[in-house]
């Protein structure tokens, strides 16, 4: 696992908190998945970098509820126009697609959280098995 010391990911997805925290400052939130998009946005106006992509993944936004997307740890000065409209552009699309009328179960939503996890841990380059052994139900 590769220590993140001057990265922090917002997340609302309580895999992510769980498996990575010793190795990573978690923000864990518990909001919406575009409320994620727009915290991070901020933070991007305030000059924090950022890390990954906001729409990576072929996962729709309204098909996973969880998010996870890694900025700097502290803001480096101004902000990057470039990035600023990859946030715009990202809640652009999340905004494009109507919320899904489905009542998912449980499983589900163990699902979608591992679908964000795997993402986040492939743009990280870290290991996902080795921060699911940290996990409580898996």
């Amino acid at each position: 696992m590769k220590p993140g010391h001057r990265m922090r990911i917002i997340s609302n997805n309580p895999l992510v908190r769980d498996c990575l925290s010793d190795w990573y400052q978690v923000d864990y939130h518990e909001i919406t998945h575009r409320e994620i998009l727009v915290m991070v946005r901020d933070l991007v106006y305030s000059g924090y970098k950022l890390y990954t992509h906001p729409t990576a993944g072929s996962v729709k936004p309204n098909e996973n509820p969880y998010k996870s997307i890694v900025v700097g740890k502290e803001p480096e000065g101004e902000f990057s126009m470039e990035e600023i409209n990859l946030m715009a552009n990202a809640m652009i699309t999340f905004d494009k697609f109507k919320p899904l009328n489905v009542k998912y179960s449980d499983y589900h939503f163990e699902d979608f959280k591992m679908i964000d996890y795997t993402l986040l841990c492939s743009a990280l380059d870290v290991d996902a098995i080795a921060g699911l052994s940290k996990a409580k139900t898996y």
